[in-house]
């Protein structure tokens, strides 16, 4: 019997270190990396967050990982999935061709991830200009769901996962 494939999918406060782990998950597993920041903006040109916008690329994303699991491949869904009715969708989705889903919790601390979101640097990462509000953060960060012990999360500290950390916590060395 195969290995089976795994649907990968991050929590975290915007900041927190989602995609700089989705990154080491992707060098240590090869699961194939879908980054909804990149697809934004190769949808979009110049996003604007709006929620029609945000709908036709979840859309797009959700159908896409639908599509990769079916041809076999394990996937990081490398976004935000701060609620948990978004993480039972997309489990649905990996059980329909029997994968597993993990969910990785990168755990950083408020303040930490807040100065990283609203730092310019973080938006030059995602390829175009989009820097977070406080207002924004705070937001997004009030209306987290915290995975609970049912998701079985996989905890991950975003200030200093490393390579070594990833094989450990997931079990892969």
């Amino acid at each position: 019997m195969g290995v089976m494939n795994t649907l990968y999918l991050f929590v975290g406060y915007p900041g927190a270190g989602k995609t700089t782990t989705a990154n080491l998950i992707a060098k240590t597993t090869g699961a194939i990396h879908i980054w909804a920041d990149r697809e934004r903006r190769h949808m979009f040109g110049e996003p604007t967050h709006q929620p029609e916008e945000s709908r036709k690329l979840y859309t797009h994303l959700n159908d896409k990982a639908d599509q990769l699991l079916a041809d076999g491949h394990s996937v990081l869904f490398d976004t935000s999935f701060n609620f948990r009715k978004d993480r039972d969708h997309l489990r649905k989705i990996a059980a329909k061709h029997g994968a597993t889903t993990k969910i990785i919790w990168v755990n950083t601390d408020k303040q930490v991830a807040k100065a990283r979101a609203t730092h310019g640097d973080h938006a030059e990462r995602n390829g175009y200009v989009y820097k977070f509000t406080d207002e924004e953060f705070e937001r997004i960060a009030n209306n987290l769901q915290p995975p609970d012990d049912s998701e079985e999360p996989i905890c991950l500290n975003g200030e200093t996962v490393s390579d070594q950390e990833i094989l450990t916590t997931l079990g892969l060395e």
